[in-house]
C-alpha cells in the first residue's frame, strides 16, 4: 500500500537503490578515501572487506544502511572491488552469511561517520519542517524529499518512509491551519460577511461576485477602460487593502489566492470557516493590484493601439489621398517660378562672360510670360490647395495625427475621472508635472472655456503648442482644452512605460526604484551577491583586467586577419564575415540517423507521457491547489490526458474516454484543481533532471549553452494580452513565448508576453526564472534580443552573452585607447568606452545587477527605467559601456573563430527544431491560441513546454538505448555522427485522433526496440 501521499513506486525508491548509479554518482558517493580505507583494511576476508564497502558508502548515498548489503547493485560492487583490488565482486553474496556480521558493521560504520538515530533530531527537524511549511508552501511529497535531504546532509540515518510522512503530513497540516487561523484573525465580523457575500450569487444573476469581480477585461475601448477601472473601485471598496498582511509569507499569500482566483465558488463554500475567509482575503488582497495592473494595461494597449497607432495610420492613408493634388498644384508653382527665375535674373554667357538683361523689366512682363505657361486662376487654386493639404511652417512631423487624435476625444472622456480617482499614482521629478497635468484633466472636461492660465503650457511640445494655443476656430483667450488632453495623455503614457509615473496600487506598474535593494538590506546582499557574481566592490582593477583583455584581443586577432577569409572590410571599414558553409553530412551520419529513427517505437502520445510518469515520477508534481492530498484513482491518466488535451490544443473531446480517469466531470476537476503552472513547473524540473542524466544527451552539450527565443501565436479573441503585428499574427492579436532550451535540448523554462516586445526587454527574466537544469553560462540569442544595456546586464550577471548579429556591418566596434594601432580593424572600432564613466556609476551598477540576481525587481522593469525614449539614463550609459567591452569581445571572437559562429548556429538551429516539433504538436484549431488571459496562455503554454520535454526525454532515452544497440551489433557509430542526432523526430508518435491511454508491461521499464530492417508499417 502507498505510505499516505507517497505512491507504492515513491516509497519503494526511498532510502533505496533505484537503478544502477550513475559514473559522476559513483566517482562522488562510493569513491574510498585514505579514512575509508583505514576502516576496510582491519577486515580480513575479501567478501567482509568488500561489504563493509558497500555499507560504507552505500550509506552515505542512500542516507541508511541497506537490509541486505548484497542486492547492491552490480556496478557498485564492480566499482569498489576495483578500488580495494578484490578480483571478483560476486564474492559479496558471502557477505553477512554469519549471523550479525553485518549489524556489527553497520554499527562500527556509524559510531566512525557520526552518524545520528533519527529520534536525536526530530525536534530539530519539525523546527525546520514548520518553518519551510510556513514559508514556501511545498506540497507534502517536496518537502518529504526536502526532509531526506535534510537528514542527509546532517548525517542523520534515515527512519521508515511512513514515520517521516506522517510527520510531514502533520506538520504541514499545522502549518495551513496556522496560515488560516492568522489570515481569520485578521477580519472583523463586517469584513468577514463582505468576504462571504462574495460567494452568493445575487438574484437575477448566472455567476457568484467573485466570478464576476475576477474576471478581468478582454476588449480595449474605451467604454470597457471604464468597466475595468470601475472594478478597481469596487474591489478596492471591499476594503481588504487596509490589512496589513506583509506577516504573511508572500509566496502562501500568492497560492491562497490562486487557489481563490480559480477555483469553483461552490468549492470555497465547502471549507471550514477559517479556510474558506483566509482564501477569500488572500484573493480580494490579490484582486487589488490585479485589478489595477488589467486596468493599465488596458490602458496601454488602448493607447498604443486604438488611438495612437489607429490615427498615425489613417493619418497616413490621407497624406496618401492627397498626394496626387499636391503633386499637380507644386508642378503648377514650380512650372510658374521657373519662368519667375528664367526672366527676372541676369543671364551670362559661361564661354564669353557677356552679361545680358532680364528678359522682362516690369511685373506686367513677367506676368505674361507665367499666364503663357499656367493660367493665373489655375496658380491661384494650385495655391490654395497647398495651403490646405500642407501643414503649416511650424508645424512637425506629428502635426497631422495629433490633429486626427483631438477627434477621438470620446474614447478617453468616459474614463479620465475615474482613472485619477481609483488608481494611486505616483511620479519621479521628471513625471511630476505630467501626473500634475492628468489630475487636472476631469475639472477640465466639464467647462466650456479653459484659459492658458489654467494648463501647463510647458508641456505643450512640438505640434501641441499650435494644437492647443492656436487652433482654428479658436476663440481668443481661450485653450483647445481637447488638445490639451491628448497632449497630457500622450506624454503620460510614455512616462508610464518608462515608469517615471507609476502605480503605488500595482505590481506591474509600480516603482521598479522603490524595489531595488537598499540600505541596511542592500549592505547585507551585497558580500554574498559580489561573491556569487564575482564582481569587485571597487570597480578600478576589475575594469583594468577588462581593458587588458579587450586590448589584448584586439591586438591578437589582428594579426591573424591576413591569413584566412573568414572577414573582410569594406572602403568604410566595417567588418563582413564570410558566409557560413553548412556542415556537410557524412554517408554514416545519414545512416545512423536513419537506423536510429527506424527502431523508434510506435506510439500514442498519451503512452509517451504515461511511460515518461513511470520512469522520472513527474506526475507526482500535479498536487492539488486546495493543499489536500490526492483522493483519484489513476491520477495520472487523467492528467495525460488534459496534457494532450492542452498542449495539441484539441480540447477535452478526442481525450474523453468511458474509463472514470477519462469522463468529462474528472478531466474539469482535475483541470482546475491540479493544472496550474506551479504544478507544470515542478513537473518540467523532474524531466530537466532526468534528461540531463541521458549519455546520449550529454554527447550533445554539457547543459551550460543555452538559447532565448520567441514562439509567436495568433490570439483570435479579444484580449488585452494580445497586441498586433501585421507581419506575424495578420489582423488579429498574438501573443509570444519566449523559451528557454540548453544544448541537451531540455526546455529549461519560459514567460508568455503579449504581443512581440523586444526579447531583450525578457531575456534576463527568463535567465533567473528557470524550471530547472544546470544555470547556462553561455546565452544565444537572435538580433532582436540584444542591446547593448542587455549584453552589459548579462554580462555583469555572469553570462557570456552571444548573440547573432544579422546587422554586423552596422554595429559599431568600441576601443577604450583612441590612440591604440588594431591594424584592419581601426576602421571598425569607431566607438570609444568611457571607463571613467562606468566607474562614476559602479555603485548603482552594483546595486542594479544585485536586486535583479536576488529577484528583488525584474530586470524587464530595470530595462525600462534605463532607457527614455529609445536613449538610455546616465546610469544606463554608463551600463551599455560596460557591455560594449563584452560585446566587441563577442565580434573578435566571431571574427577570429569560425567554431565559436558555427557553436552558435548549432544552438540556434537547435531552437528551431524544438519550435517546429512544438507546432507539430500544438496542431489544434490551426495552432492558435483561444485563451483571453494572461493566466490562461501561461498554463496552456505550460502544458506544451512540459509535453515538449516528455517527448523529447521520450526520444532521448529510446534513441540513446538505439545507439547503444547499434554498437553492440558492430554498426558503425561514430562520436561525431551521434552529436548531431536530433531528438525532435516525431514520425513515430500519433498527435492526431483518438487516442490510447494504455500502457503496456514495459519489461526493463521500456518497450522493445524496432527492427532497423523491417518494413517501416511494421
Amino acid at each position: 500500500m502507498a505510505v499516505e501521499f507517497l505512491s507504492d513506486e515513491q516509497a519503494a525508491r526511498y532510502g533505496a537503490f533505484h537503478g544502477a548509479p550513475s559514473r559522476a554518482e559513483l566517482e562522488r558517493h562510493f569513491f574510498l578515501d585514505d579514512a575509508d580505507r583505514e576502516l576496510i583494511e582491519g577486515k580480513r576476508r575479501a567478501h567482509n572487506r568488500l561489504g563493509f564497502a558497500v555499507q560504507l558508502t552505500s550509506v552515505r548515498f542512500l542516507g541508511r544502511f541497506m537490509p541486505d548489503p548484497r542486492r547492491v547493485p552490480a556496478e557498485v560492487a564492480e566499482y569498489l572491488a576495483d578500488q580495494l583490488g578484490i578480483a571478483d565482486p560476486s564474492c559479496l553474496k558471502e557477505y553477512g552469511e554469519r549471523d550479525g556480521t553485518a549489524r556489527t558493521h553497520a554499527g562500527e560504520i556509524q559510531d566512525a561517520g557520526g552518524w545520528r538515530d533519527f529520534a536525536e533530531v526530530r525536534e530539530e527537524l519539525v523546527v525546520w519542517l514548520d518553518a519551510r511549511a510556513w514559508t514556501t508552501g511545498d506540497g507534502p511529497k517536496a518537502l518529504f524529499d526536502a526532509a531526506a535531504g535534510w537528514l542527509r546532509e546532517r548525517r542523520v540515518l534515515l527512519p521508515g518512509a511512513s514515520r517521516l510522512a506522517r510527520l510531514v503530513g502533520t506538520v504541514r497540516e499545522a502549518a495551513n491551519q496556522r496560515l488560516w487561523d492568522t489570515l481569520c484573525g485578521m477580519l472583523t465580523t463586517g469584513q468577514r460577511g463582505v468576504l462571504d457575500a462574495l460567494l452568493t450569487v445575487p438574484p437575477g444573476a448566472r455567476v457568484s461576485e467573485l466570478d464576476r469581480l475576477r474576471r478581468g477585461p478582454v476588449r480595449f475601448s474605451g467604454p470597457q477602460m471604464k468597466k475595468a477601472l470601475e472594478r478597481v473601485a469596487e474591489i478596492a471598496a471591499l476594503g481588504m487593502g487596509e490589512l496589513d498582511v506583509s506577516a504573511i509569507p508572500p509566496r502562501r499569500l500568492a497560492e491562497l489566492s490562486r487557489y481563490g482566483v480559480d477555483g469553483k465558488a461552490s468549492l470555497l463554500k465547502r471549507h471550514t470557516d477559517e479556510r474558506r475567509l483566509a482564501t477569500l482575503l488572500a484573493t480580494a488582497v490579490h484582486l487589488a493590484e490585479r485589478a489595477v495592473d488589467d486596468a493599465l494595461d488596458l490602458l496601454d494597449v488602448l493607447v498604443a493601439t486604438k488611438l495612437l497607432a489607429r490615427v498615425e495610420r489613417e493619418s497616413a492613408k490621407a497624406k496618401l489621398k492627397t498626394l496626387p493634388r499636391v503633386e499637380r498644384a507644386s508642378a503648377k508653382l514650380a512650372t510658374a517660378f521657373q519662368v519667375v527665375f528664367d526672366t527676372t535674373a541676369e543671364q551670362v554667357d559661361t564661354e564669353t562672360g557677356e552679361v545680358t538683361p532680364p528678359e522682362v523689366d516690369s511685373l506686367v512682363g513677367m506676368w505674361e510670360r507665367i499666364e503663357a505657361v499656367v493660367p493665373r486662376d489655375e496658380l491661384a487654386a494650385a495655391i490654395a490647395a497647398l495651403f490646405e493639404l500642407t501643414p503649416p511652417l511650424d508645424s512637425d512631423a506629428d502635426a497631422a495625427w495629433r490633429a486626427l487624435l483631438v477627434s477621438r476625444f470620446g474614447t478617453v472622456r468616459p474614463f479620465l475621472k475615474l482613472l485619477v480617482q481609483v488608481v494611486d499614482f505616483g511620479a519621479t521629478p521628471e513625471g511630476a508635472p505630467v501626473l500634475a497635468a492628468l489630475k487636472t484633466l476631469p475639472e477640465l472636461a466639464n467647462r466650456k472655456k479653459v484659459a492658458p492660465a489654467e494648463i501647463d503650457t510647458d508641456l505643450l511640445t512640438g505640434s501641441w503648442r499650435r494644437l492647443v494655443l492656436a487652433a482654428p476656430g479658436l476663440e481668443p483667450g481661450t485653450v483647445d482644452w481637447k488638445a490639451y488632453v491628448f497632449c497630457v495623455l500622450e506624454q503620460f503614457h510614455r512616462m508610464l512605460r518608462r515608469r517615471e509615473v507609476f502605480a503605488k496600487n500595482s505590481s506591474k506598474w509600480s516603482d521598479p526604484r522603490a524595489k531595488l535593494l537598499a540600505g541596511d538590506a542592500w549592505a547585507l546582499t551585497k558580500p554574498t551577491v559580489l561573491a556569487s557574481l564575482n564582481l569587485p566592490a571597487s570597480p578600478g582593477a576589475h575594469l583594468e583586467a577588462r581593458a587588458a583583455l579587450l586590448d589584448g584581443t584586439y591586438r591578437e586577432v589582428a594579426a591573424r586577419v591576413p591569413k584566412g577569409a573568414q572577414i573582410t572590410f569594406d572602403d568604410a571599414g566595417r567588418l563582413h564575415f564570410a558566409a557560413l558553409e553548412p556542415e556537410p553530412e557524412p554517408a554514416s551520419l545519414l545512416d545512423l540517423r536513419a537506423a536510429v529513427n527506424a527502431m523508434l517505437p510506435r506510439v500514442d502520445l498519451p503512452e509517451v507521457l504515461l511511460e515518461v510518469f513511470s520512469w522520472t515520477g513527474a506526475d507526482a508534481a500535479f498536487t492539488s491547489v486546495t493543499g489536500g492530498e490526492a483522493r483519484l484513482k489513476d491520477l495520472h491518466i487523467t492528467i495525460a490526458a488534459l496534457l494532450v488535451a492542452h498542449g495539441c490544443n484539441v480540447g477535452y473531446t478526442p481525450v474523453t474516454g468511458g474509463a472514470d480517469a477519462l469522463k468529462y466531470g474528472r478531466l474539469s476537476h482535475v483541470d482546475q484543481t491540479y493544472l496550474r503552472l506551479a504544478t507544470y513547473r515542478a513537473a518540467n524540473a523532474t524531466l530537466i533532471e532526468h534528461q540531463t542524466a541521458i549519455p546520449l544527451a550529454q554527447a550533445w552539450g554539457g547543459g551550460l549553452v543555452a538559447s532565448v527565443d520567441g514562439m509567436r501565436f495568433v490570439v483570435p479573441v479579444p484580449s488585452v494580452y494580445a497586441r498586433p503585428n501585421p507581419r506575424y499574427f495578420g489582423r488579429r492579436g498574438g501573443a509570444t513565448w519566449l523559451n528557454l532550451l540548453n544544448d541537451q535540448a531540455a526546455g529549461l523554462g519560459g514567460k508568455v508576453v503579449a504581443g512581440t516586445p523586444r526579447d531583450s526587454l525578457y531575456v534576463l527574466d527568463v535567465l533567473y526564472d528557470r524550471d530547472g537544469g544546470k544555470r547556462p553560462e553561455m546565452i544565444v540569442t537572435d538580433t532582436a534580443s540584444y542591446s547593448d544595456i542587455v549584453f552589459g546586464l548579462l554580462t555583469l550577471a555572469g553570462f557570456a552573452y552571444a548573440p547573432q548579429l544579422a546587422d554586423l556591418p552596422d554595429q559599431k566596434m568600441w576601443r577604450i585607447d583612441r590612440a591604440a594601432d588594431y591594424g584592419a580593424f581601426d576602421g571598425a572600432a569607431r566607438g570609444r568606452i568611457d571607463l571613467d564613466r562606468i566607474e562614476r556609476h559602479w555603485d548603482d551598477i552594483l546595486r542594479i545587477i544585485g536586486s535583479i540576481h536576488t529577484g528583488a525587481v525584474r530586470a524587464y522593469d530595470v530595462i525600462r527605467m534605463l532607457s527614455r525614449d529609445g536613449r538610455p539614463t546616465l546610469l544606463g550609459d554608463a551600463i551599455a559601456h560596460y557591455g560594449r567591452i563584452a560585446k566587441t569581445l563577442h565580434i573578435l571572437r566571431l571574427a577570429d573563430e569560425p567554431g565559436y559562429r558555427r557553436q552558435i548556429k548549432v544552438q540556434a538551429n537547435l531552437q528551431e527544431g524544438r519550435h517546429a516539433l512544438a507546432r507539430k504538436i500544438f496542431h489544434g484549431k490551426n495552432g492558435q491560441l483561444y485563451q483571453r488571459y494572461q493566466d490562461g496562455m501561461e498554463d496552456q503554454i505550460g502544458a506544451l513546454g512540459l509535453v515538449l520535454n516528455a517527448l523529447v526525454l521520450f526520444n532521448t532515452r529510446y534513441m540513446d538505448a538505439a545507439v547503444t544497440k547499434l554498437r553492440a551489433d558492430g554498426f558503425d557509430v561514430r562520436d561525431e555522427d551521434v552529436a548531431r542526432l536530433s531528438p525532435f523526430v516525431r514520425h513515430h508518435v500519433n498527435m492526431l485522433g483518438r487516442y490510447s491511454f494504455r500502457l503496456p508491461d514495459l519489461l526493463g521499464g521500456m518497450r522493445p526496440l524496432r527492427d532497423p530492417r523491417a518494413n517501416g508499417d511494421e
